[in-house]
């Protein structure tokens, strides 16, 4: 089936939903039974639109809730932001959105603005702004799965757009075989950056075509609304058939390499955090079990799928690959 199945229409700033709406979508017009799944602005569905409620009310939603292609409601706006790891800020899950609460991005310590560079094996090198990738890139919305590599889940309604498109406007050579990505080091405003447990700034890498692939995602917002600072301000990485930690967050640098890059947890921990860190519930972590996850909002716990459910759209990328030996 065609990757295509997660690409929402096209979204301009100006249609993204208020945030009042989708706070209050299960309260709203609960019951009803109005329009198909269709008219809603949703990633995982086919052919949507963002088609106007009756009566004439444009631009408010239908009850229908965001759903992933499996039918799994998103988690809530306050589950999103408010259970997150970023060890930029801390390693309490809890604490972070206190402590970013105040976070302005900058792409160094001394820069005013932010600013990401993409450079290496390309021909024709850049450096972005937010401005530059909110209006040269078409901005989109999905509903991905993240599943986190300690056994957690969430379901995340992203605005962004294809990291492909970023790489194709950079023109990288034939030389070029992975992409590696690195995040700002501002330790006077991510007091986790001080701690000498990890090597700062975090760094992360893909396989250039598993960057190509049409679900990679540049990150640029969330139900609706601009990326907040505790789930990867102003720009992050989505890479859904992947343990969470390869979805780096508050990128600065883009850069196209010969060469598979060194990660921050691979650095830290090789034989629990491998490069590809693809989601397998048949390779478990040396001390745990990845054959299930807790779903963030529910009791229980649900079978975790291979590839994170996405096996359609990537396995062929590993084709012929041991993937209990590259894990």
């Amino acid at each position: 089936m065609s990757p295509n199945r997660y690409k929402a229409q096209p979204i301009r700033p100006s249609e993204i939903t208020p945030e009042h709406i989708y706070y209050s979508r299960r309260d709203f017009m609960k019951g009803f039974s109005v329009l198909s799944a269709g008219a809603f602005l949703a990633a995982c569905s086919p052919g949507a639109s963002n088609t106007p409620a009756p009566n004439g009310s444009a631009g408010v939603e239908t009850a229908i809730e965001l759903r992933d292609e499996s039918g799994d409601p998103a988690n809530t706006i306050e589950q999103i932001t408010n259970y997150n790891n970023y060890y930029e800020f801390t390693t309490d899950k809890s604490g972070v959105a206190s402590l970013a609460q105040d976070y302005q991005p900058r792409s160094s310590e001394t820069a005013t603005d932010w600013t990401v560079e993409v450079y290496g094996l390309v021909n024709k090198p850049q450096t972005f702004g937010m401005e530059d990738l909110l209006t040269k890139f078409t901005q989109e919305e999905r509903i991905y799965r993240l599943r986190c590599v300690e056994g957690w889940s969430m379901v995340i309604p992203w605005t962004g757009f294809p990291l492909a498109a970023l790489l194709q406007q950079v023109e990288p050579t034939s030389a070029a075989q992975y992409v590696r990505f690195e995040t700002v080091f501002d330790p006077d405003q991510m007091p986790g950056q001080k701690s000498r447990m990890f090597p700062w700034p975090y760094q992360e890498g893909l396989r250039l075509d598993e960057a190509m692939n049409d679900l990679a995602l540049l990150v640029t917002g969330l139900y609706g609304r601009e990326l907040p600072a505790q789930n990867g301000m102003p720009l992050r990485l989505a890479v859904p058939w992947k343990y969470g930690f390869k979805s780096i967050k508050n990128i600065i640098k883009i850069e196209l390499v010969d060469k598979e890059p060194g990660t921050l947890w691979s650095s830290v921990a090789r034989n629990e955090y491998g490069f590809y860190a693809n989601v397998n519930p048949e390779v478990d972590h040396p001390r745990w079990s990845q054959a299930s996850e807790r779903r963030i909002g529910e009791s229980g716990r649900r079978p975790t799928l291979m590839f994170n459910g996405y096996a359609e759209d990537v396995a062929g990328l590993y084709e012929g690959m041991d993937l209990r030996v590259h894990y």
